[in-house]
């Protein structure tokens, strides 16, 4: 098939949520011998990456991508006007479109899957001079994430939160109804985009439209570690300017790791990930031997292998956490909220410790740290999980069923 890929971040280094999930999805289709043109926003310090994706690609659509805090401004104001949610606005762009509209009208494609909600406004362009099958991935039900940030913010961000949450699910429902096939990552999010469809007067959605492919990893390449034995560093990752990740780290650090000290004093706290928030830095310079933040690294494999557990403190959010799959993956210990295990099928004390209060959370860290033998049968429990249940080569053939099957229940 000759696919199009639209994508909102570039899908590699596969060094986030986002572009692990978008990577291996890419991977997978070149794999099945499929034409894909991938068609992304591009910030120029990640050109150097394009050549990496070539061998996937049979045609790069590289689209500059600048952000500012000016420019969502604006984005903002135009959405109050448009009554479209500023997420869209904010990637609404006349070079992305015209670069889909001129590469559909070269010979068409067969597929355009538009990757995270705010790509799908671009479907269309991509019809060229036939229809084509639509696959909306979902990643999350994004207007399940504000709903559940607005529950946790500041009153003042409470009303644009409430406000944006509405827009978003009649926009996300909107995009369902008009698509072929959606995927979704969990049966959670699965409910929630249906819910998203509901509307008066409407005819229902058919269920069957809306199908659940796990995140998958590469259990290969994320091999067990072999991990400091004496070690007393506990672990978290993301993308810190993500609001739920900053939000659940900046709960452990706050109320949960100085519980954490009351018993194990010596427990340190590494933060690794990008655009750290300043308060994260003004911690570790308050408490250098205690908090550590590295910013981006592009090997996380150091990390892992001082880490006694990782911690991934989820208090919203939607979707799955490719933290957890890889701290599985790489056989270290994690500890993590009912809301973080979402989509995920691990057992609480089989495969990862589940905890949802500071205290609960705190022993649950605690517990760890004071017993290797209980992180020896976790870390060796999630690893088998992850590669009998997670691993990309596996998952993503459900891939081939959705398109064979929307491809034949087209008009």
């Amino acid at each position: 098939m000759r696919i199009l890929l639209i994508t909102q971040i570039l899908p590699y280094p596969p060094d986030s949520g986002p572009r692990v999930k978008t990577w291996h999805v890419l991977r997978h289709l070149a794999e099945r011998g499929h034409a894909v043109t991938l068609a992304s926003f591009v910030r120029q310090q990640e050109r150097k990456h394009l050549p990496a994706l070539q061998s996937s690609c049979t045609e790069i659509l590289a689209v500059p991508l600048r952000r500012s805090r000016l420019a969502d401004l604006g984005h903002w104001l135009r959405s109050l006007i448009s009554g479209r949610p500023f997420l869209v606005e904010r990637d609404r762009s006349r070079a992305m479109l015209r670069a889909i509209t001129q590469a559909a009208g070269k010979g068409g494609f067969d597929v355009v899957h538009a990757d995270q909600l705010t790509m799908s406004q671009y479907l269309a362009a991509a019809n060229g001079d036939h229809p084509v099958l639509k696959v909306f991935d979902a990643h999350n039900a994004t207007w399940k994430i504000l709903e559940r940030m607005r529950s946790t913010a500041a009153w003042w961000l409470r009303g644009p939160l409430a406000l944006e949450a509405r827009r978003v699910r009649r926009y996300e429902g909107d995009v369902v109804r008009r698509c072929d096939t959606t995927l979704a990552v969990t049966d959670g999010d699965r409910q929630a985009l249906l819910e998203a469809t509901a509307v008066q007067q409407q005819e229902p959605v058919d269920p069957r439209r809306v199908r659940v492919i796990p995140i998958a990893v590469d259990t290969h390449a994320s091999a067990a570690v072999t991990r400091r034995a004496d070690s007393t560093t506990i672990l978290a990752l993301g993308t810190l300017h993500y609001a739920p990740n900053a939000q659940g780290i900046r709960w452990f650090l706050q109320q949960v790791l100085p519980l954490v000290r009351e018993r194990q004093p010596e427990a340190r706290l590494t933060i690794v990930g990008p655009n750290p928030p300043r308060d994260f830095v003004s911690a570790a310079h308050e408490d250098p031997r205690g908090i550590r933040v590295t910013g981006y690294v592009e090997d996380l494999l150091p990390w892992w292998q001082e880490a006694a557990l990782a911690v991934v403190p989820v208090l919203s959010g939607s979707g799955m956490r490719v933290r957890i799959l890889e701290a599985l993956s790489r056989g270290v210990p994690v500890v993590t909220t009912t809301i973080g295990m979402e989509g995920i099928e691990a057992q609480d004390g089989v495969h990862l410790l589940v905890a949802d209060d500071p205290a609960e959370f705190a022993r649950a860290v605690i517990r760890l740290l004071d017993d290797p033998q209980l992180q020896g049968r976790l870390a060796a429990n999630g690893r088998k999980l992850a590669v009998e249940r997670y691993d990309w080569r596996s998952v993503l053939t459900a891939l081939d069923a959705v398109y064979q099957t929307a491809a034949a229940q087209r008009p």
